[in-house]
């Protein structure tokens, strides 16, 4: 009988020590999947358009981690919802704080994500204070998005259907700002394709006789085609040839270039000479003896000519040159290139130029 009363207290201490340490687990169990919390939490309100799919007990996270959870949902002013939560009391928030309801899963699960605003305020939310509906955003519609997928996803199999819709969620969620804005691009794209409707028909139009102008063309345009091929067929057969040419032009600009640099100092030296030259007849008194004799000049030939006009009574030629030409000395620099040069063109006695004719009775030497 003692035998029996000690495993039956046995029994029931193994048993008592079972249920406490299952009792255990299942609190811990409910207090994770109600997002419960041991230490103290401050209570907030915020008020949305449409919290579909928003129960007791969501998360309510901040970059994601969580930092509490859905207390109550009700509705006021007969089309807003209220939703309460409770956060943490060691992650205060600030009074500019924005609130949005974000998907959690595909299954339709929502969660509160709590945003710091853009203006920076440093003051801090107080506990029970209500986050007006210009900071709170909804979940996106997700069922005006995938039926518009609905070709795409009658081809994909279930498992590629979820994640392909679930990658959706993420995108639209962090940027819906983009979207919208695209949307709103596309709109205005579409609407300036129709304004100019008739602009982009008679393009078309005009398209379409330059291709059938074009098309009765077709022979004309063969053999432009062709000759160019045998255009360039003939410059690719010619290419030798051509790079020959194009070297030896060049050669020729490397020796022409050479050229001028060795007669570039006599070429300097002329325009100097020549300078000098112009300045000695743009004198006055040289100006003046030239403007004479280019005026009497005519008269002078005028008699001449008309004294050889009536015959040989005037007939004149030349029978001896005697003189000296002298070649100015040639400098560049300090360099001289050419020495003053005297040429005796006739010697002592002269040059006889006028041949047997000089030879006659009655010529004068």
């Amino acid at each position: 009988m003692k035998q029996i009363d000690r495993e039956s207290i046995s029994a029931l201490i193994k048993l008592g020590i079972f249920l406490a340490l299952t009792g255990l687990a299942t609190l811990v169990l409910m207090l994770v999947l109600s997002n419960g919390s041991f230490g103290d939490r401050t209570t907030y309100k915020a008020v949305f358009n449409d919290v579909t799919g928003m129960a007791k007990g969501d998360d309510v996270r901040i970059a994601g981690v969580a930092v509490g959870s859905v207390k109550k949902v009700e509705i006021v002013k007969r089309d807003k919802a209220l939703v309460t939560f409770g956060v943490d009391s060691d992650v205060p928030l600030t009074a500019n704080t924005n609130a949005t309801i974000k998907f959690r899963n595909l299954v339709g699960q929502r969660y509160i994500a709590l945003t710091q605003g853009a203006d920076g305020a440093k003051s801090t939310l107080k506990a029970g204070s209500t986050i007006p509906e210009s900071r709170t955003q909804e979940a996106l519609d997700l069922n005006v998005l995938l039926n518009g997928f609905k070709p795409v996803f009658q081809a994909l199999s279930p498992s590629d259907t979820n994640k392909f819709a679930y990658e959706i969620v993420q995108t639209l969620q962090g940027e819906s700002g983009n979207v919208e804005n695209l949307l709103a691009r596309t709109s205005s794209l579409t609407n300036t394709l129709a304004g100019r409707d008739k602009l982009i028909g008679d393009v078309i139009t005009n398209l379409s006789e330059v291709l059938d102008t074009v098309g009765s063309r077709d022979k004309e345009l063969t053999e432009t085609i062709d000759t160019l091929q045998q255009f360039v067929t003939g410059l690719k057969n010619d290419k030798d040839a051509i790079l020959n040419s194009v070297d030896s032009i060049s050669d020729l600009t490397d020796e022409t270039s050479d050229l001028l640099v060795q007669g570039r100092p006599a070429l300097a030296e002329d325009i100097t000479q020549l300078n000098a030259l112009t300045k000695n007849l743009s004198k006055k008194d040289n100006l003046t003896t030239i403007s004479n004799s280019i005026q009497i000049l005519p008269i002078k030939l005028a008699k001449i000519g008309n004294l050889a006009s009536s015959g040989s009574e005037f007939n004149f030629y030349l029978c001896k040159v005697k003189g000296t030409v002298t070649i100015p000395e040639v400098k560049v620099g300090e360099t001289v290139l050419l020495p003053e040069t005297k040429l005796d063109l006739a010697g002592e006695n002269g040059l006889a130029v006028g041949g047997e004719r000089c030879d006659q009775p009655g010529c004068e030497q």
